[in-house]
């Protein structure tokens, strides 16, 4: 192929989207309503492909009569999806024959992982029947594929690019293959595709322009990164998996604080301020935590966050190591604590939970969304349930049919009323910050006449907001804390940051090594840590080198234990 003719012959008549979720949804609709013309006159049609299926094939039905299939918040996007389903640019289907004259085409299915490796069942579903559609292209056609899907570090350059090729579909000859990972967050989705830097990436030094020159019409407020396919697939996981990391050294702190008494937030904020990484979270629950210590919660849910680091971490492990050094890993096992740390926190003020009618409020894995997937109230509703509790969860924007809701066996505890989760409620534990809380604090208290205890997970209330009601929180204490404590926080955190990196490196290093195919495809650390800078939610990546010394006379953490017992990489 000759790069310039191509780049300047190349025409984008059809887009297909495949995945109409929280990704392939908003990405269709800005492309369609971009109205993109490239080696065209008219506009380039966006299709969108859904699968058969008894729970999402609804989706095919509803974009076609203009609605969006996201629910909770999304400014602005139903709005989009019905202005480009009437202008004639928006559709959807069921028939994958739709995509075999696409110029590009999007893979927007989730993947999830499966014990320690990657889980590409949907992903390879959806390539199953997308294959034969493309061996009946035109003659001459060359489609540009675009994973947004999240994607273990080698998939592209091993997984997909062998998968291609055992169809007859040859990377270079047949099809153009790149990946351009998403950073969208549910609630804020047409905003972070329009504003967020995003990065295009490809096996071939091609596909990143052209994904840049298309993606340049709907990602108008952010840069767009070029770089290779494996630096790509790294840096993705490690945005999320960097985000798990920060939440579970701020969860280390505050179960030191709660078992003290000490106000976390101030030791937060302080701590924060010497990092110069501080953000507006702890004041505000309708803000995304940015700095270096988050806002630990009952748990980590959603779908990135609870699997990105195993992913980053898959090839490594398959080959050699068991990861017990590992800070990445670490931070799982931390997290995962956190809705059994939640019901010790309401035992040690308010006494055995056994047999309580206690109400969770917010089923989502964040405030102003309907997504439940790995949500930890589902999580912390099983244990309460497993100590005899009258458990009602509610929440304003999850359907009652939800899958996760039935997948943990919970639909007959689940409600949309909030009179009705109330009306028993001896204790309400606050799970999630949506707006719809916020707004309703009066409303909430007043319509529970058996309560006995608020315990806050989400920094959702304050103290003052419930007069004589016994209330308790996450990080809540009434104590500041004394210097010391800041400086232990603010060395140990230094020593887990310099950990991540000594563990980056060398992950690149063994990647490298193994996976690398051409100096094209080459990782390299400063590459990583430019684009992942990038990230808004705050990945900044330390440099690696030695672990700075750490005193653990008044905060010990397990993270930090292991940023110590790793020996790291040389450059």
């Amino acid at each position: 192929m000759v790069e310039n003719s191509f780049l300047q012959d190349w025409q984008v008549a059809k887009i297909g989207v495949i995945g109409p979720g929280i990704v392939g949804m908003p990405m269709a609709a800005l492309l369609a309503q971009a109205k993109i013309k490239i080696g065209a006159s008219a506009p380039a049609r966006v299709v969108v492909i859904q699968r058969h299926s008894t729970t999402s094939g609804w989706k095919v039905g509803a974009i076609n009569a203009g609605r969006s299939t996201i629910g909770g918040v999304e400014p602005t996007l139903d709005d989009i999806v019905s202005q480009a389903v009437a202008a004639g640019l928006l559709t959807a289907s069921h028939d994958y024959a739709d995509l075999s004259d696409a110029d590009v085409i999007l893979i927007c299915v989730q993947t999830d992982k499966r014990g320690f490796g990657p889980d590409y069942g949907p992903l390879f579903d959806g390539l199953n029947h997308l294959t034969p559609a493309l061996q009946k292209r035109p003659a001459g056609k060359i489609p540009l594929i675009i994973f947004e899907s999240t994607l273990a570090p080698s998939s592209m350059c091993t997984l997909i690019k062998d998968y291609f090729a055992d169809a007859g579909l040859v990377e270079g000859r047949d099809v153009l293959l790149g990946n351009s990972p998403n950073r969208v967050m549910p609630g804020r989705l047409v905003e972070r595709v329009r504003s967020s830097d995003k990065i295009v990436a490809g096996i071939s030094p091609i596909t990143p322009k052209l994904i840049q020159r298309l993606y340049a019409h709907i990602v108008t407020q952010g840069e767009l990164l070029p770089t290779n396919s494996l630096t790509a697939e790294v840096v993705k996981t490690l945005e999320n998996a960097y985000r798990d990391v920060r939440i579970a050294f701020s969860s280390e702190v505050v179960r030191i604080c709660d078992q003290n008494d000490i106000d976390f937030y101030h030791v937060r904020d302080r701590v924060n301020e010497r990092l110069s990484q501080s953000d507006d979270a702890s004041k505000n629950p309708g803000v995304v935590p940015s700095g270096g210590l988050l806002i630990p919660a009952i748990g980590v849910g959603g779908h990135c966050l609870p699997k990105d680091g195993i992913l980053l971490w898959w090839r490594k492990l398959e080959f050699e190591s068991d990861g017990h050094h590992s800070l990445i890993l670490q931070a799982r096992t931390i997290n995962d604590e956190s809705p059994a740390e939640t019901i010790r926190l309401a035992e040690r003020s308010f006494g055995d939970l056994t047999g309580t009618s206690v109400a969770l409020l917010g089923a989502a894995y964040r405030f102003d969304s309907e997504d439940t997937r790995n949500s930890p109230t589902l999580v912390l509703a099983k244990l309460l349930l497993d100590k005899s509790c009258r458990v009602t969860i509610h929440d304003p924007f999850v359907k009652v049919t939800d899958q996760n809701l039935q997948k943990f066996n919970l639909g007959p505890h689940f409600s949309n009323d909030l009179l009705q989760s109330l009306a028993q409620a001896e204790l309400i534990i606050l799970c999630v910050a949506h707006q719809f809380y916020r707004d309703a604090k009066e409303h909430i208290l007043r319509n529970a006449p058996l309560l006995r205890g608020v315990v806050d997970g989400c920094n959702l209330f304050s103290r003052s907001d419930l007069g004589d009601i016994p209330y308790i929180g996450i990080g809540k204490g009434k104590n500041r804390p004394e210097d010391a404590l800041i400086d232990a926080v603010y060395n140990s955190f230094r020593a887990v940051e310099r950990g991540v990196a000594n563990e980056v490196l060398a992950l690149a290093h063994f990647l490298n090594d193994h996976y690398a195919q051409d100096d094209f495809n080459r990782i390299t650390f400063a590459d990583v840590q430019r684009l992942a800078s990038t990230c808004g939610t705050g990945c900044h990546i330390a440099d690696p080198g030695a672990i700075p010394p750490v005193s653990e006379n008044d905060f010990s953490s397990r993270l930090v234990h292991c940023a110590q017992r790793a020996l790291p990489c040389s450059n």
